[in-house]
C-alpha cells in the first residue's frame, strides 16, 4: 500500500500551489488537504493563536492521523509552534513547512531578513530560525520585515499584482541589507520569478518543506 500524507491549512491560498509540489515531488504518496480558513482569521483578529485555535488544530492533527496517513504537513507559518508542541500528542510525524527553510537561512548567513505580510507569523518565523541556529551554535541577527495590508490585498480584493508589488518592494530592501532573506508565508512564493535580479538569497518554504517531506517519508 502507498504512502499518504495530510496537509492541514488554516487558509486555501496556498493550496493549488502544494497540491501541484507535491504531484511533482512526492507523485506516489496519496495527499488529503484539511482546510480550515476561520483558523488565519481567528489567528489575525486577537494577534496571535488563542486556545480556541490549538484546540481545532489538535483535532484536526488528530482527524489526520485517525485516516492513516504516515505524515502531517503544517502549512501555516503562524501556527508553527502549536505544531511543535503537539508534536509529542500525535504518533506520526508533524512536519512544518517551514522549518527546512529555518535550516537553510542560519546556513547561508548571519544577518537574516524575514518579510511578512501578516504581523502574527513574524513572531513564529523568526523563532524557528532562532531555534535552528541554537541548534547549529550560531550566532544570527535577525531583521523583520512587514508589508502591512498585502495580506488582505491578496485575499479580499484577489489583487495579486499590487500585493506582489508591495512585497517585492521590501525583499529588495531586505536584500540590499542582510546576507540571506527569508519569505516568511508560502503565498509569497509567487514572487519566486521576479526576483532573478537579486543576488542575495531569497528562501520560500513551500518546495523546501515538501523536499523535507519526502526525507520524513524515506521516499
Amino acid at each position: 500500500m502507498g504512502k499518504s500524507i495530510a496537509i492541514v491549512q488554516t487558509s486555501a491560498v496556498s493550496s493549488t500551489e502544494l497540491s501541484a509540489l507535491c504531484k511533482e515531488i512526492i507523485p506516489d504518496v496519496k495527499v488529503w488537504e484539511i482546510i480550515d480558513n476561520s483558523l488565519i482569521a481567528e489567528v489575525n483578529a486577537n494577534g496571535g493563536v488563542t486556545k480556541a485555535v490549538r484546540r481545532r488544530l489538535l483535532s484536526y492533527y488528530e482527524n489526520a492521523q485517525s485516516l492513516g496517513v504516515d505524515a502531517i504537513l503544517n502549512q501555516c507559518s503562524s501556527v508553527s509552534e502549536v505544531a511543535e508542541d503537539f508534536k509529542k500528542l500525535i504518533d506520526i510525524p508533524i512536519v512544518k513547512i517551514d522549518e527546512a527553510m529555518a535550516r537553510e537561512a542560519v546556513r547561508l548567513g548571519k544577518k537574516i531578513g524575514v518579510i511578512a505580510t501578516v504581523e502574527t507569523t513574524l513572531g513564529p518565523s523568526c523563532g524557528l530560525i532562532e531555534n535552528a541556529a541554537k541548534q547549529a551554535g550560531k550566532e544570527i541577527e535577525i531583521v523583520r520585515y512587514l508589508v502591512e495590508g498585502a495580506m488582505m490585498i491578496l485575499i479580499e480584493q484577489g489583487d495579486k499584482e499590487r500585493h506582489n508589488a508591495m512585497v517585492l518592494g521590501e525583499v529588495e530592501r531586505a536584500a540590499r541589507e542582510c546576507d540571506v532573506v527569508v519569505l516568511a508565508q508560502g503565498s509569497m512564493t509567487v514572487l519566486l520569478p521576479l526576483l532573478t535580479h537579486i543576488k542575495t538569497p531569497v528562501l520560500s518554504s513551500p518546495r523546501m518543506g515538501i523536499e523535507y517531506l519526502k526525507e520524513v517519508l524515506g521516499e
